[in-house]
């Protein structure tokens, strides 16, 4: 079979159903933990790796997405965050994604946001052996679920909807509020938690999410 992207993304979507179990649940929502992490436009990869192309270190779920073998150090006016990897492909703007808990350490005001949505956001400077340059797009991630047409369409949401979820973990029971719906033809479905949200509802590498249904009108 040709490893097409849309090949890809079925075997993904198999993987995912599998690790669910035989019996699971359809309504089920895998979680993936994002780690803090770092885009990197084309000009600002080529200044920080002279001479280098982005070498993949590890696929991730959504189709064409990547982990890349090259880290950076993410330096704020108060601390450092050492070896921060580098997502792959890369983008249109750079932008440096980071838990709550670690803009205190950086000393940076970060905004909760969804990715891309930079502006009014702080700078960082962005270090490897070669080079040192200053980033503008600071964040912390908005949780989120990617999710195909078809899930949108039975989940009954569209692109910008905003759902609560709830999470049962081993003796915890977590609800997340305004979580963002982000359909595509070509995503897997998957919810986004950043690792203080995934630490504090005890998430482990089984654990799944349920949208809860919004009560029906009576009017």
């Amino acid at each position: 079979m040709e490893l097409t992207e849309e090949n890809l993304r079925k075997i993904i979507h198999q993987v995912i159903q599998e690790q669910l179990g035989s019996n699971n649940d359809p309504n089920a929502i895998p979680i993936g933990v994002s780690n803090h992490h770092i885009h990197l436009t084309q000009e600002d990869f080529d200044k920080l790796f002279p001479g280098q192309q982005m070498e993949k270190f590890k696929q991730l779920k959504q189709p064409g997405e990547f982990a890349s073998k090259q880290t950076c150090d993410v330096i704020g006016p108060t601390g450092t965050l050492k070896n921060v990897r580098v997502l792959g492909p890369v983008r249109t703007h750079s932008q440096v994604e980071i838990a709550r808990s670690e803009t205190f350490l950086l000393g940076v005001d970060a905004p909760i946001r969804l990715s891309g949505h930079l502006e009014g956001t702080p700078s960082v400077r962005l270090r490897t052996k070669d080079a040192e340059i200053e980033v503008q797009g600071v964040i912390v991630a908005k949780r989120h679920i990617h999710m195909s047409l078809e899930d949108a369409k039975r989940f009954g949401v569209k692109m910008g909807d905003s759902v609560a979820v709830e999470i049962n973990s081993k003796d915890r029971r977590t609800i997340y509020d305004d979580v963002i719906a982000r359909p595509r033809k070509d995503f897997v479905l998957e919810m986004h938690l950043d690792g203080d949200e995934a630490s504090a509802a005890n998430v482990r590498g089984n654990t799944v999410a349920h949208i809860i249904p919004k009560p029906k009108s009576t009017f």
